[in-house]
């Protein structure tokens, strides 16, 4: 196990590790626990399908907290027994971490002066217990967590002040130096992977000093283990400052510990810009350094030139230490193709630089499980979950209530990058966000000249990844229902995410011709199709059921059976309505089908036809639409007409699952990517009747309900029967956020 991670460079191809996010951090006297949160604290079996990516190396916690709460000697080993043993069984090294975010037991924290002494005697009794681990962060992060810790006050013990912010990072790179020390007593070979974030800030010319400070303070957890901290350091006299003393600075020039590995991790967030103007940015972006008052705010939503990105991170800490260097962390919170796009970019950028001569081990897979409210920066747990590799919003098949991690499509991409294989989706071929126009949310600003200036280019001319690259050379989606509400949100919601796309009316292609279809996939090349299609009218489908039938199944059967030929994914949808109501608990996906109306039996015939024709396609079965961008779905007519002070009739017994249509396109098309298959149920969280979802609404958007008339569904004079209850649950996991949820993001969208 020793020699699973090469010693040197010597040309290997660059290999692909993985994390799983495992933060424990104290917030006031409550430990927040990622490994809880994500299940993987009862998982073993998780291991094995981390094994069938074909990683090399995983960094896995051997927790202070976790494993010695109440001291060594009532420490309990068993958890961490099992899972490196499975993990050494499998053939994966373990990159063991002891601290992640944290600060220890109760006993101690990083300000306190034994905490370094304390964490060498865990770390010691780690070593003795797995003698045969060779790779250790004893300290994730020690800079982005004193800072966090000490100087903004989010986590414990909540300092908000330079000298608490000194005394934590100082604390933390002793404990590191410590802790390796004695890990090396029990295994001489021990190697020392240490990480770290390192942002890069920009700034206008006036606050150049700020920057070009906080430029030098990022590199100061690694300088201090490599002993580069000396009188003729720009970060000596600071930290004297801030109250350290020359003697416990002088502590690491004799005591020096280097890193084996350098890990960096970078996020989108990490680059940030200075701006005095503040009038420029929202108030939640003010701060200052008590001479000036200026916005922080992230860089890529304001520089012009775009990021300095992984590569030049990368090649900076090359240049400055000459030390081998891995990326530790390579994550992004965002849609399933910016999170491949992201993955990809990051690897691109190491694969160059080892062409280049660089020194660089590997890519690390960040978050295999997702991540956990990082979005407050785990200051509080309202359960903001961000799937990763795998995606916990799923349900096991022995057990609806427990989370079973699904693979994603970044698990496929992992699987192609451990074999030796280039990815080779057509949406790879679109830039990220981050390259794209719609991330300026500021006015520009040039962030790499001397003399920072408004500049009206959106990219810098020498990226050559900065422009989307021509739509004709791009395999587009081929969405099916141009005029249709569902086929709009997609085309509006693809341009966002940066998804070519093509939206098809019926004149282009007509899904009840085969030959139409043909032509289709002959001139578009479609790398999928979204069928947003379909008969809507419930009741006229009573009268003319064979027109209905031909649109809503005959129609998809044939689409079905020509993307089998031409091996392209297929999305299409169905509905509630293939229920009858007979039930009081919300339909699952392998419940009984039993339609009371026509439009019902259409999607009944549907979802056999297509599925009989290409069982790899994807079936959504989906209810009640509502949304921003349509004027004729249920919640805005309601809306209108109430606050117009005119009645609005709704029933008081027919209770359904709304589905706000942004959260509806969002997933499908995560699951599209994914490559996911069969009949998936996908509704906004909510049992409701349609006379309480308008009043829901009302009362979110301030309106008055005075005229709102609520009658039995019967009173309605609806030509088609509705089933009383047709609530859409799931036995495949829960993708979708509250319905209260969505309605504050509805009432956002239309102002």
């Amino acid at each position: 196990m020793n020699n699973v991670l090469r010693e040197n460079n010597s040309q290997l191809p660059l290999e692909v590790w993985a994390g799983v996010e495992c933060t424990v951090n104290r917030v006031g006297d409550e430990y927040l626990d990622q490994l809880e949160r994500n299940g993987h604290a009862t998982r073993l079996n998780d291991l094995n399908l981390f094994a069938e990516l074909g990683i090399k190396a995983i960094r896995y916690p051997v927790l202070w907290e976790k494993i010695a709460p109440n001291g060594l000697e009532n420490a309990d080993w068993s958890w961490t027994d099992e899972r490196l043993g499975r993990l050494q069984e499998l053939g994966i090294c373990p990159i063991v971490g002891l601290v992640h975010h944290g600060s220890g037991p109760r006993d101690t924290s990083l300000v306190d002066a034994e905490f370094p002494d304390k964490l060498a005697v865990f770390a010691r009794a780690v070593a003795d217990r797995y003698p045969w681990v060779t790779y250790y962060t004893p300290v994730n992060e020690p800079l982005t967590t004193a800072r966090f810790s000490g100087m903004y006050g989010h986590w414990y013990p909540h300092g908000r002040d330079e000298l608490t912010f000194a005394r934590a990072l100082l604390g933390e790179c002793r404990a590191v130096a410590l802790a390796m020390k004695a890990i090396r007593e029990v295994n001489p070979s021990a190697q020392l992977v240490q990480t770290e974030d390192l942002g890069k800030i920009y700034s206008t010319p006036k606050l150049e000093y700020q920057a070009e400070f906080e430029n030098d303070r990022r590199w100061l957890s690694l300088d201090l283990l490599c002993g580069r901290i000396n009188p003729n350091h720009s970060m000596w006299g600071y930290l004297q400052n801030c109250g350290i003393s020359e003697a416990e600075l002088e502590t690491f020039l004799q005591n020096t510990c280097p890193p084996d590995i350098i890990g960096i991790n970078h996020y989108l967030t990490s680059e940030r810009f200075l701006d005095e103007h503040i009038e420029n940015y929202p108030p939640l972006t003010h701060g200052g350094n008590g001479r000036e008052k200026y916005a922080d705010v992230e860089a890529v939503r304001v520089c012009a030139e775009g990021l300095a990105g992984p590569r030049t991170l990368l090649l900076e800490t090359w240049e400055r230490y000459h030390l081998p260097l891995a990326v530790t962390e390579a994550h992004i919170s965002c849609t399933r193709e910016e999170q491949l796009r992201w993955l990809y970019e990051v690897w691109n950028a190491a694969q160059e630089l080892q062409a280049e001569g660089v020194d660089i081990r590997a890519v690390t897979v960040w978050a295999l499980l997702g991540s956990y409210d990082w979005n407050s920066l785990v200051t509080k747990a309202d359960g903001y979950y961000e799937p990763g590799v795998f995606d916990l919003r799923s349900r096991s098949v022995s057990s609806k209530e427990l989370p079973h991690p699904r693979p994603t499509a970044i698990a496929k991409m992992v699987q192609h990058l451990a074999n030796g294989h280039q990815p080779n989706h057509p949406l790879l071929e679109t830039p990220g966000w981050w390259h794209r126009q719609q991330r300026l949310l500021y006015p520009a600003v040039s962030c790499r000249r001397k003399n920072s200036q408004i500049s009206k280019t959106d990219e810098s001319t020498n990226n050559p990844k900065s422009k989307i690259q021509n739509p004709k050379l791009i395999r587009p989606l081929a969405i099916v229902g141009a005029r249709g509400t569902l086929g709009k949100a997609f085309a509006r919601l693809c341009e966002v995410r940066g998804i070519s796309y093509h939206l098809l009316t019926r004149q282009e292609m007509d899904i009840t011709d085969p030959a139409s279809v043909d032509a289709m996939f002959t001139q578009l090349k479609p790398w999928a199709v979204v069928n947003a299609a379909g008969y809507v009218r419930v009741d006229d489908a009573e009268r003319e059921p064979h027109v209905c039938i031909q649109v809503n199944a005959e129609g998809p059967g044939i689409l079905a059976a020509a993307c089998a030929e031409h091996n392209v994914p297929l999305l299409t949808f169905s509905s509630d309505l293939v229920f009858d109501g007979a039930v009081s608990n919300p339909y699952v996906e392998t419940d009984t089908v039993s339609p009371l109306n026509v439009y019902g039996c259409s999607k009944v015939l549907a979802e056999k036809l297509v599925l009989q024709a290409y069982p790899a396609a994807l079936v959504i079965r989906t209810s009640a639409f509502f949304g921003p961008w349509d004027e004729y779905n249920f919640v805005t007519i309601a809306l209108r007409q109430l606050s117009a002070g005119n009645s609005f009739v709704a029933a008081e017994d027919g209770i359904v699952s709304p589905t706000y249509v942004p959260d509806l396109v969002h997933a499908s098309l995560d699951l599209l990517i994914d490559g996911e298959c069969g009949l998936w149920h996908l509704a906004n969280k909510s049992a409701i009747a349609w006379a309480d979802l308008a009043r829901l609404a009302a009362k979110q958007a301030g309106v008055s309900v005075t005229n709102l008339i609520s009658v039995p569904t019967e009173q309605l004079g609806l030509t088609a029967p509705r089933p009383i209850y047709s609530v859409l649950g799931s036995s495949r996991g829960e993708f979708m956020p509250s319905l209260d949820n969505a309605i504050s993001r509805y009432l956002e969208e239309r102002i």
